[in-house]
Parts: C-alpha cells; sequence; structure tokens
C-alpha cells in the first residue's frame, strides 16, 4: 500500500501540549463511564477506547436491556452518544470548553438518554491527578492539531492492523488506553507471569502474562516527543542489547523499551514500511530470546 510523509502530519508535542492534556482529560470521563458499564476482563481490556476514522469510541456498553455508546468526533469536533433504542446526544468540543463543563455535559447527556451511574471522577496515571468535575484548567482545544492527531492515528493504525493480522495466539485489538494516553497492542505467549513486585490492583490484573506490546504516545513529561514503544514483559535477558531495525530505532534505559521517533517513521521514504519494520523486529528479538513458540507468528496468508 502506497504511502507519504505527506500522508503522516507533523505533531510535535510543544506545538499542542496543551490540547493534548485537555483531549486526554477528555478521554478519562469517558474511560471512566466505560469502566463502570464494562463487566471486567483480563489486561483491562473492558476500559480500552477503539480508533474509528474519525476519532475514538467505546464501543457497544451495556446498560440494563440496552446499549449505549460514546464516540469522539474530531472530523466534527463533537462528542457523540447514541443508545441501542435510537436515543441521541451530541456535545461540541468548539469553542474549547474547560473539562468541568465537558464532564457537566456528558453525565447530562447521558442522563437525557436515560443512562444513570457515578463514576470516580480523579484523573488516573498522570502527574498532578485532579477531579475531572472539578478540572477548570484545562480548556485548550486546538481543531487544526487535533485534526493533525486523527490523520496520525489513522495511518499508524492501519499499519498496526497489518502486523495484527497473521497472529496464532491469544492477542489484543488494536486499543487506546486512557489512562496513559498511548495506542497498544499486545501478544500473549500464552504463561503466565508474576506480576512486578509490591503491584496495585492495576499492574496485578494488567500484568499478569507473559507479553510483547507495542504501541504509541503522542509523548508526555518523560519522553516529549511523539513516539513508538516496543518491549517485553518480563524482560529477557540480553533484550536491550538487540539489534534492532530501522536504524533509527534503539533501547530507551530509562523507560525500558525500544524506542522509535515518530518523526523517524514520516519522513523515512515509506512511513508504513518502516514502521512495519519497527514492529516485526522488536517482536522477533523479544519472542527469540523470551523462547516463544515460533510458529505463533504465523504468516499474513492462509495456509
Amino acid at each position: 500500500m502506497a504511502d507519504s510523509a505527506g500522508d503522516w502530519p507533523a505533531l510535535p508535542l510543544a506545538a499542542w501540549r496543551e490540547t493534548r492534556d485537555t483531549l486526554h482529560m477528555y478521554t478519562q470521563i469517558v474511560g471512566k463511564i466505560k469502566l463502570g458499564l464494562m463487566p471486567l476482563e483480563r489486561g483491562w481490556a473492558n476500559v480500552a477506547l477503539f480508533l474509528t476514522p474519525r476519532g475514538f469510541t467505546t464501543g457497544a456498553m451495556p446498560y440494563g436491556e440496552r446499549m449505549v455508546q460514546i464516540d469522539f468526533d474530531f472530523v466534527a469536533h463533537t462528542i457523540e452518544l447514541t443508545t441501542s433504542d435510537g436515543g441521541a446526544r451530541s456535545i461540541a468540543l468548539l469553542p474549547a470548553r474547560c473539562v468541568a463543563d465537558i464532564y457537566v455535559a456528558i453525565m447530562a447527556a447521558l442522563g437525557a438518554l436515560g443512562v444513570t451511574l457515578t463514576i470516580w471522577p480523579m484523573t488516573v496515571e498522570v502527574p498532578n491527578p485532579t477531579r475531572c468535575d472539578e478540572d477548570r484548567v484545562h480548556e485548550s482545544y486546538d481543531p487544526e492539531y487535533v485534526e493533525r492527531f486523527r490523520r496520525a492515528m489513522a495511518c499508524i493504525g492501519t499499519a498496526f492492523i497489518e502486523h495484527r493480522a497473521p497472529f496464532r495466539g491469544r492477542h489484543t485489538p488494536l486499543q487506546f488506553f486512557w489512562g496513559t494516553f498511548d495506542l497498544a497492542y499486545v501478544r500473549f505467549s500464552g504463561r503466565d507471569a508474576d506480576p512486578p513486585p509490591n503491584a496495585d490492583r492495576m499492574m496485578r490484573i494488567a500484568m499478569d502474562a507473559q507479553e510483547i506490546a507495542a504501541g504509541f504516545w503522542p509523548g508526555d513529561d518523560r519522553f516529549p516527543e511523539p513516539a513508538f514503544y516496543a518491549y517485553a514483559y518480563p524482560k529477557p535477558a540480553g533484550l536491550e542489547a538487540a539489534a534492532i531495525r530501522p536504524a533509527t530505532a534503539g533501547w530507551n534505559a530509562s523507560l525500558g523499551e525500544f524506542v522509535l521517533g515518530y518523526d523517524d517513521v514520516r519522513n523515512a521514504p515509506s512511513p508504513r514500511a518502516a514502521l512495519l519494520d519497527f514492529l516485526a523486529a522488536a517482536y522477533d528479538a523479544a519472542a527469540t530470546r523470551a523462547n516463544w513458540d515460533r510458529s505463533l507468528a504465523g504468516t499474513a496468508t492462509p495456509d
């Protein structure tokens, strides 16, 4: 499939940091609602959002005998709420609205659709967490950079879907985690693993199996630029010394994972090929050192 750097927009964190942080808080509100409505699944699979051509979706969530769904539409710049009995409400993201106002609007829209629930409004997995219903600090929404983010996620998502397809073992769909604000895909060996020492409940549920994961984040305080990552848990001995592709990728000791800059991908002759090369090389390096069944990787075409 043809691609070019022109399809992959520039996404420097410094240019949209305030908007990114506000959008992160918006997704935490919706994520907490999904957490409240969905039954618990292994690896917190019940809480993740999913990519759509226009943004993110919760997918269908049960509410009694009905279903409710919440979508972020980054083309129309709205949050769309729909129910299986035909109900619908729309919340504008323009002009920019603070997190507390969006929280009130979402909960009111759910109430109008006959969906009532109480969520814990404290943000998670962020520095200096605050309550969403009291957050009047985050209120930036730059539609240009939200659109760039949407386009980037679409380009990235199509590559991950291709990478994911041949795997024969248990693996996740492509998921967007609103706690860490990152896109993630995980493959499993089929063997259990012990969670990290002194792990809290979140980590005990998330890290109870051998896995090789890869994903993308738009940058944060630890790594202030958009990048792709890949890691194995538990980390096999010598993984950090593995040769990795493309040449611009490498092991980041502070993060404990392989990292490839988004700009290195978007400026490659074929960004899609560069990303697929990274995903394949990182999986191969980890699977080899962790003694995974190599037949799990499968082939692109059926036998």
